[in-house]
């Protein structure tokens, strides 16, 4: 039996073409694709302004395979939303809804591959087996399904996205740019760009891509340590992708896109945390137009790191701060319900 293409993968020309094949009007395509992206329906009986023969054709050559919501968590004590998805072929992803205490920011964190193959030491997605990329409806789905949970909870929309989710965005490229895309020119509210963050642990030539293509959106770097001998012993990609090639692939972007880096930096207790280790990113900060994020370490079931003692963290930011760099220290959200950063893992 032939296999049905899934109508969200082919682009707006094919969309086209096969509808005037069926003695369908061209503007019916743009009907079709604002069901399917800007409303997000996940059955073709839900497109209410084209005919039933329409709907009966499109589900005899076409199929249309939208994430399920597994499981959904909230957290008590800050009311991080946590979602296990399923995807059609029977894997199973996370992603979040992050609220900051006044709610005003509401960010979806959405995966990109189901498991990461990256093995970064103080990950939990590292620690699966990488078994497929994320689709870009799938990630597409993410976002909207997230958008109604904030809505339902919050009664009011995402102000942002985030992939920080669930595997290497950067290497699910194609996938992860078409997101993108369809968030930007579909998603409910006309959402910018500018509210979007890719974050990479540092893959050069795919940073460079991302410069070549202009894109509008905002890059984060995982960096974690701005020495190569500590940061390929957390972060074993550093080994082909060392913090001198990073920075000329950062300037590249930035010269390109004019979007200023985010480097993320978690402070794991003895590991990363002294002042010497401050001043290796005071040094590699210096090179870029950036800002810095420190991040707590969220225990991830093993006793190979700890979160850094609270008085280490401030001697650590007042250290960058009187550099001239601008830090922002993240809170863990959303630990009680393994939601917060590096914690994601389908437990």
């Amino acid at each position: 039996m032939q296999v049905k293409p899934n109508i969200r993968h082919i682009n707006s020309a094919q969309l086209r073409e096969h509808l005037i094949s069926l003695g369908e009007k061209p503007f019916r395509a743009r009907q079709i694709e604002d069901w399917l992206w800007r409303k997000g329906v996940h059955h073709f009986g839900s497109m209410t302004d084209i005919s039933k023969s329409l709907q009966e054709q499109l589900i005899a050559h076409f199929e249309l395979l939208p994430l399920q919501e597994d499981i959904t968590q909230v957290s008590h004590i800050d009311k991080t939303i946590k979602i296990r998805f399923m995807t059609h072929d029977g894997h199973k992803l996370e992603s979040v809804l992050i609220p900051t205490p006044t709610q005003a920011l509401l960010t979806a964190c959405v995966s990109s591959q189901i498991g990461c193959s990256l093995t970064c030491k103080f990950c939990a997605t590292g620690k699966m087996e990488r078994l497929r990329n994320l689709y870009a409806d799938e990630i597409f789905d993410q976002f909207h399904l997230i958008n109604l949970q904030s809505i339902k909870h919050f009664q009011k929309p995402l102000t942002n996205v985030v992939y920080m989710g669930m595997g290497e965005p950067l290497l699910n490229y194609s996938n992860v740019i078409s997101s993108i895309n369809r968030i930007s020119q579909y998603g409910e509210f006309g959402f910018s760009p500018k509210r979007i963050t890719v974050s990479t642990a540092g893959i050069v030539k795919m940073i460079r891509k991302l410069g070549e293509d202009e894109v509008k959106f905002n890059l984060a770097l995982s960096l974690h340590a701005a020495n190569d001998e500590k940061r390929s012993a957390i972060m074993p990609i550093n080994d082909t992708n060392t913090l001198q090639a990073l920075v000329k692939a950062l300037h590249f972007f930035y010269n390109k896109t004019g979007n200023k880096i985010t480097l993320e930096y978690i402070l794991l207790n003895n590991f990363n945390d002294d002042i010497q280790d401050a001043k290796e990113l005071i040094k590699f900060a210096q090179q870029l137009p950036c800002k810095i994020n420190i991040i707590e370490y969220n225990n991830i079931g093993d006793d190979q790191f700890e979160s850094s003692q609270e008085y280490k963290l401030d001697k650590f930011v007042k250290t960058l701060t009187l550099h001239n760099i601008t830090v922002n220290v993240r809170r863990s959200r959303g630990k009680d319900i393994d939601a917060a950063c590096g914690q994601l893992a389908n437990k």
